[in-house]
């Protein structure tokens, strides 16, 4: 069994929901992720905050961000145990942050101190 990530991506994240949608958002995700928890294939995860965020550029530049010169931002990740990536790809697939249009799930294995990469 690998251990995969799935970056949640939000196409705006300026959009605001109210706050009677975040909660149903919030419990189809906790429905969701118990879903892969059940299974005992969730690691971990966490959302992130759009503000009080920085950028720091390879000259040590540090920037407002997230990322303010692209539309999409990282909204959060979970971290689970799969087969393949095609296996945490389906899990991805049931996620309901894909409801909104554009937002995606970036499905990347987790690289471990095994020489391979």
């Amino acid at each position: 069994m690998e251990e995969y990530i799935l970056i949640f991506r939000h196409e705006d994240g300026k959009k605001i929901a109210s706050p009677e949608q975040m909660e149903i958002w919030m419990k189809q995700t906790m429905d969701w992720i118990g879903g892969i928890a059940a299974q005992n294939k969730f690691i971990s995860g966490n959302g992130l905050y759009f503000d009080d965020a920085k950028v720091v550029g390879h000259n040590k530049v540090v920037t407002n961000g997230p990322f303010g010169e692209i539309k999409e931002t990282i909204a959060g990740f979970i971290m689970v145990r799969a087969a393949s990536a095609d296996e945490a790809a389906e899990f991805a697939k049931g996620s309901p942050i894909l409801q909104g249009a554009g937002n995606t799930i970036e499905v990347r294995k987790i690289a471990k101190n095994d020489g391979v990469h």
